[in-house]
């Protein structure tokens, strides 16, 4: 993996696995039957090398004499790349993206400027632009938390009624009690959860910060409450920053169904929204990691939809595997569930 792109793929390096077995060769290991018929041939029962033993062997010989140039008298340190390339890892450089990609997207923009989605409707920056610097990263903060499990519109208002109450700022939600801000935020998803959690970030952001937010996904990932997909946001709302694409559950879904992401080392597809951030970001370019969430948000609310997707109706059907097959599996699971009518 070239420097670049392991810069701009947070946490990538810390789930890359690591066989400390190949960092210990030169250390005197314990001795075993294995290695003690390898020091002592004779040692071997009457004399005769088994052919496991021969087999292991030479392998081993073959990876003691194998050099990168013929200048280099030692063997090297494998790097974080080359454990990537031996599993088979996802962080691998020969990622290559999925075919008719541009032709999928420019297909969903199309789609997308002619049918209109719930998050269309929304606009984030109501009633903050007039705030402060501080204040507004601490909305946006604040916007990004109520977003979770919880639709658009319930979000927007819940961030309006903190608003109208002066308490979108770190300082005023801190002096704030808990009650008070969940009584606001109600109905959002979890809104007990996320009043505790949005009275500990406030605290949070006045002792360490200043009043401020954090500025990097690090810290952010520190907060209660915050996860990738917040982090990645914010940072890109509040900081002006992309350092990660925002993938929600319709990213998340639909990058799926078009066949773009895959479990590290295999052909199955992503098991949760963070394996489908980072496996996105082995190939998509970092200028579509900000447009992508919004494309993808609307196309999965209007045409792609969770159940009895509009395939009949979306035009870049024939670049994708999953076209037909989940609405009709899903019709046909309905057809199965419903009770039978009585003649």
């Amino acid at each position: 993996m070239s420097p670049s792109l392991l810069r701009h793929t947070p946490y990538l390096t810390s789930t890359v696995p690591f066989p400390i077995r190949y960092f210990i060769s030169s250390t005197k290991m314990p001795k075993t039957r294995l290695s003690t018929m390898q020091q002592n041939p004779g040692s071997e029962v009457g004399g005769v090398v088994p052919n496991r033993v021969r087999k292991r062997r030479g392998e081993m010989l073959a990876k003691e004499v194998k050099t990168e140039s013929p200048d280099e008298k030692f063997l090297r340190h494998p790097e974080i790349e080359d454990l990537a390339n031996k599993s088979g890892n996802i962080y691998s450089q020969s990622i290559q993206p999925p075919a008719n990609w541009e032709r999928v997207i420019e297909g969903i923009r199309r789609m997308r400027s002619s049918e209109h989605a719930p998050v269309d409707s929304i606009d984030p920056d109501e009633g903050v632009t007039s705030l402060q610097p501080k204040e507004r990263r601490f909305a946006v903060l604040v916007g990004s938390l109520l977003s979770s499990q919880t639709k658009g519109h319930v979000t927007h208002e819940a961030n309006q009624r903190l608003l109208e109450n002066g308490l979108l700022s770190a300082d005023s939600m801190d002096k704030a009690d808990e009650v008070t801000i969940k009584s606001l935020i109600y109905p959002v998803g979890f809104y007990t959860r996320k009043a505790r959690h949005l009275k500990q970030v406030a605290e949070i952001c006045v002792s360490k910060y200043d009043g401020d937010i954090p500025s990097t996904v690090d810290e952010l990932l520190l907060l209660p409450g915050v996860g990738p997909k917040i982090a990645h946001l914010v940072m890109i709302m509040a900081w002006n920053k992309v350092e990660g694409i925002c993938v929600d559950t319709h990213v998340h879904r639909v990058s799926n169904r078009l066949g773009w992401v895959s479990q590290p080392g295999k052909k199955q597809g992503t098991r949760s929204p963070e394996e489908t951030r980072v496996s996105l970001q082995q190939w998509l370019p970092k200028e579509e990691w900000v447009s992508i969430n919004l494309l993808l948000v609307g196309f999965g609310q209007s045409i792609c939809t969770p159940l009895r997707p509009r395939c009949a109706k979306c035009t870049v059907s024939q670049f994708c595997p999953s076209a037909f097959k989940d609405m009709s599996s899903t019709a046909t699971t309905s057809r199965t569930l419903s009770p039978k009518k009585k003649h």
